[in-house]
């Protein structure tokens, strides 16, 4: 190969590699995988999760059932930046906050009247295939209950 062609060709392998590793693992859309979930009886569910890129933002759109089996829907936009941003249609809470600790992994909180109801950590596998979500929330006797949802991608 001609050394201009190398020249020519390495910047377009560059941004090839950024664009690829720039792209957030969580965007997508997951679907629960119950057999190799831990959740509680009675607890809620989340059937399906979607994030996605909504201008500098993400959209995070929840469906499931609550304790009882009734369907619930929620929905959040915001940024992975530990703030607080308004969120519609969660029991759990009236806003919820993310944080990117790296490239594949997350927490969150629910938060409802400024008080922390739900929380937990997000970890995405290495090959993008299944994602982990570990909840920590008190139920109403106030006895701490964990879960642990596995997710696979769609």
């Amino acid at each position: 190969m001609k050394p201009k062609a190398i020249l020519m060709t390495l910047p377009i392998l560059l941004v090839a590699t950024v664009v690829c590793f720039a792209q957030n693992p969580q965007i997508g859309t997951w679907k629960l995988n119950e057999s190799k979930s831990k959740i509680p009886a009675g607890a809620a569910k989340n059937h399906t999760v979607v994030y996605e890129v909504a201008g500098d933002s993400v959209k995070v759109t929840v469906d499931g059932v609550d304790g009882s089996g009734a369907t619930t829907h929620s929905e959040w936009t915001g940024k992975f930046d530990g703030k607080d941003y308004p969120a519609t249609g969660d029991p759990n809470g009236d806003t919820r906050v993310y944080k990117l600790i790296n490239s594949r992994t997350l927490t969150f909180s629910s938060k409802k009247a400024g008080k922390v109801t739900l929380s937990g950590r997000i970890v995405v596998s290495r090959d993008g295939k299944t994602r982990t979500v570990t909840t920590t929330a008190t139920d109403d006797k106030g006895k701490k209950v964990t879960s642990v949802a596995v997710y696979d991608k769609q």
